[in-house]
């Protein structure tokens, strides 16, 4: 009988794997709570609505990447596909969110997408997101926008490139959807993807994000959002422009950059890194004014981004394990002697105190025994054979000069 093996596109993370995600949640936590953010977690399920909604119908997360199944109460539930949703609909019921009053929020966790697998896109992936909720004021985008940039110095990720742009408004993005759609319809249809066929009459926007190289040569003339923006949009970006460069960081104005899902609005921002194959996003975000109202809640306004977890540990140098305070051998396999035994309570103790380490109390030679030490660098080795055993005592054996010294094992009590 074979064994059972992982989804496709579902990865497990061992130690050496796992430590990177630990590491960028402490970063993010040190740096988040330096802007004044609170952790939120919230659940990987919610009902389908909610990212059908929020997200957007005619997106391909919404249309064809989500995990969504009818469970026993004959409720649609979907896995995640993304953090905003959840975040917004746990506020909005607990109540937190005010108009004029900033709320700051981070989580971080798995999120869910059917596509295929490959480098650094899984069917489970993980996010960091950050998401300011109730200032309308493009100070706030520039906030979100630093703190973005802090996070990612602190992982000391170097060779990133930001991309801003705006997206205009309610009130003018018609205008520029009207644009785009007339400018489609005047192409060769046929040459466009399929998709591209069908997002040209139902979210031409999408077109412009779209990969496929003759998609891209196509829409090289398209029209520009900044064309057909109003003037409080203008207005806004050029704020938020200029602040950013008061605070030094280096960008570039994309006007193709739209992102992948419908909410977003004005400033929008992504980061890239050609460290791992060709351009590719590690992080993105922007202004998602109107969600907050269309999912319940009150007309508020919002700006976050969301950093691909297994994207940036491509990019990490990945963080050591600590090293072991001490590794504690057996060497007494005496029949009917109590040396196991008192390894173990001897190991419980120095745990008590704060030391982190192993007891071995396999069969096994001493040679071996201290190359597993060393191997997991550990500082020191305690050692109780027959003669420490029978004098109550345990030898201690310093790994980086090899100096050894008895200690009466009581005088740990």
């Amino acid at each position: 009988m074979s064994a059972i093996q992982k989804i496709k596109g579902f990865a497990d993370l061992f130690p050496e794997d796992a430590r990177s995600f630990t590491h960028m949640e402490a970063q993010a936590r040190e740096v988040f709570g330096r802007f004044g953010f609170g952790e939120l977690r919230t659940p990987v399920l919610e009902r389908t609505e909610l990212f059908a909604k929020g997200i957007g119908e005619d997106t391909d997360v919404v249309g064809k990447e989500m995990y969504t199944f009818t469970d026993r109460g004959d409720r649609s539930l979907t896995l995640r596909p993304e953090a905003t949703a959840g975040v917004l609909r746990a506020a909005i019921e607990a109540g937190s969110i005010e108009p004029g009053r900033a709320t700051r929020l981070y989580t971080f966790g798995p999120m869910f997408r059917y596509e295929r697998p490959q480098k650094g896109r899984m069917r489970q992936f993980h996010q960091i997101n950050a998401e300011l909720l109730g200032s309308p004021e493009p100070q706030a985008d520039v906030e979100v926008i630093l703190m973005l940039e802090d996070f990612l110095k602190s992982l000391g990720i170097a060779e990133l490139s930001f991309e801003l742009n705006s997206l205009g408004c309610r009130e003018c993005r018609p205008d520029y959807r009207a644009a785009l759609t007339k400018y489609f319809e005047a192409l060769d249809h046929e040459k466009l993807c399929e998709d591209c066929r069908r997002r040209m009459h139902t979210n031409p926007l999408r077109v412009l994000d779209c990969k496929v190289p003759a998609c891209k040569a196509l829409v090289a003339d398209a029209p520009e959002i900044g064309q057909h923006t109003c003037a409080g949009c203008r207005d806004h970006f050029a704020a938020v422009l200029a602040l950013v460069d008061k605070a030094g960081l280096k960008y570039t104005l994309n006007p193709r950059l739209v992102r992948g899902l419908d909410y977003y609005q004005r400033t929008t921002f992504e980061v890239t890194s050609g460290a791992i194959g060709s351009q590719t996003a590690v992080a993105g975000g922007g202004r998602y004014d109107g969600l907050v109202k269309l999912l319940g809640g009150p007309d508020a306004p919002g700006v976050g981004f969301a950093c691909g977890m297994e994207r940036l540990a491509m990019l990490m140098e990945k963080p050591e394990a600590p090293r072991p305070d001490f590794f504690l051998a057996v060497t007494d396999t005496r029949e009917g002697t109590d040396a196991v035994n008192t390894a173990i309570l001897l190991a419980h103790k120095l745990r008590q105190r704060g030391m982190t380490g192993e007891c071995d109390y396999a069969p096994g030679s001493m040679k071996s025994r201290l190359r597993h030490a060393g191997r997991i660098k550990a500082k020191k080795c305690y050692i109780i054979g027959a003669d420490e055993l029978d004098s109550g005592q345990v030898t201690v054996k310093d790994m980086e000069d090899g100096e050894q010294l008895k200690l009466d094992i009581a005088a740990f009590d």
